[in-house]
C-alpha cells in the first residue's frame, strides 16, 4: 500500500509546479491558533515549506497540496484556497506599501540633508556672525547634512535580502491557483 502511494505521489508532483505533501488541513495553519479556519493564522512551517518550494519557480504557479483521501473537506478546501489567495495578496500588497513608504522616507531625508547643508553654506555665510558661532553652527551643522543625506541614500538602495525575499514570494504567490489532491 505504501509503495503504491508513494508512485502515485511521484506521478502527481512530476505533473505540477510545486507540490506540498500535507497530513491534514490543520498543517497550513498555526498549532496555536484554535479559531476555525476562516480566522486561523497560517503555519510559518507551512510558509517556510512553500517558500522553499517556489523559490526558482515563476510567478504563474499551480500550488498543489496533496492529502490524504480519507481526510479530504470539500467545504474546507474552498474555504481554505480562498484564505490562502487574500493571504499571499494582502501581505504583497503590505509589502509593497512599505517598500513604497521607506523610499518616501528615504527621498524626504536626501531632501533634509540638502537643505541643511544649504542652510550651512548660504545662509549663514551670507549672515557673517563672525567667526566663533558661524564655526560652532557649522560645526553642528555640516555632519548632520551628511549624516542625514547618506542614511536617505541607504535607505533608498538598500533592500535588505529577507524583505526582498519575502516581497518576490508573495509576488509569485499572489495568483497562485491552489488545488487539493488525494493521495
Amino acid at each position: 500500500m505504501a509503495v503504491e502511494n508513494e508512485s502515485a505521489i511521484k506521478n502527481i508532483i512530476n505533473k505540477t509546479e510545486v507540490s506540498l505533501i500535507l497530513d491534514s488541513y490543520d498543517d497550513i495553519f498555526s498549532d496555536f491558533d484554535p479559531r476555525p479556519f476562516s480566522e486561523r493564522a497560517l503555519s510559518e512551517d507551512f510558509l517556510t515549506a512553500a517558500k522553499s518550494a517556489t523559490r526558482d519557480k515563476g510567478e504563474d504557479l499551480e500550488l498543489q497540496l496533496l492529502i490524504p483521501n480519507d481526510s479530504r473537506n470539500g467545504s474546507h478546501e474552498e474555504l481554505i484556497k480562498q484564505r490562502l489567495k487574500e493571504y499571499f495578496r494582502r501581505r504583497y500588497r503590505i509589502l509593497l506599501r512599505e517598500r513604497i513608504k521607506r523610499r518616501n522616507q528615504a527621498i524626504i531625508m536626501i531632501v533634509v540633508g540638502f537643505i541643511i547643508g544649504l542652510i550651512d553654506a548660504f545662509i549663514l555665510t551670507a549672515l557673517n556672525l563672525g567667526a566663533i558661532p558661524s564655526d560652532t553652527i557649522g560645526l553642528l551643522m555640516t555632519p548632520a547634512s551628511w549624516y542625514t543625506i547618506w542614511t536617505g541614500f541607504d535607505h533608498l538602495f538598500s533592500n535588505p535580502e529577507d524583505r526582498a525575499a519575502d516581497e518576490a514570494f508573495f509576488k509569485r504567490l499572489r495568483n497562485v491557483h491552489v488545488t487539493f489532491v488525494p493521495y
